[in-house]
């Protein structure tokens, strides 16, 4: 497994090795132990898996505040997503920033979001499937969002109509949620 850093050294990109033949191709997308050695020592508690029929369907930006908070690892196993990460962490030098990385089934990459960070993907092909693992289970009672084009995010999603569910679209802007997150010192 490659490990690369983002902008937002905290985002990470876990590429896994492919082993292929004339059938296809193999490839582990997370090993408990070899994370661990990594500095990953994550206990998945839910995997999730969703669907989205067309392009520019915009899902995001969402957090869980603490204590249900969220690690996030995400991959798409169909189509294709711009997926993007924004430190909200109170302190974080980066506070504010965003990374915007492409997963495709090709590229097999995948987004290590953690705790403290909005996350978000558009769809950039019709029949997209993400797949992503988290560290804590769902809590409606600590579920959030900000709205996608805040212009104090200034990201540019590709799109400027997207296909947004009714949370989404009513979703505050980062200055109004309060602080869910403080960046832990180093």
């Amino acid at each position: 497994m490659q490990i690369d850093p983002t902008a937002l050294p905290e985002v990470l990109i876990l590429t896994p090795r492919r082993f292929g033949d004339a059938r296809g191709w193999f490839m582990e997308t997370w090993n408990a132990a070899r994370m661990a050695d990594a500095g990953l020592d994550l206990p998945w508690a839910q995997d999730n898996h969703s669907f989205s029929a067309a392009r520019g369907t915009l899902r995001g930006l969402h957090f869980q505040s603490p204590p249900r908070a969220q690690d996030k690892l995400v991959r798409c196993s169909r189509g294709a997503i711009l997926d993007v990460a924004v430190d909200i962490r109170t302190g974080s030098p980066t506070y504010g920033r965003h990374v915007a990385i492409e997963l495709t089934p090709e590229n097999g990459r995948q987004l290590f979001v953690p705790k403290g960070f909005l996350h978000g993907f558009v769809t950039l092909t019709d029949d997209t499937e993400v797949q992503y693992k988290c560290s804590d289970l769902y809590s409606p009672d600590h579920d959030g969002a900000v709205r996608w084009d805040d212009p104090a995010l200034g990201i540019d999603w590709g799109t400027t109509t997207p296909i947004l569910s009714d949370k989404d679209a009513r979703a505050p802007l980062l200055a109004d949620i309060g602080i869910p997150f403080r960046r832990e010192p180093q």
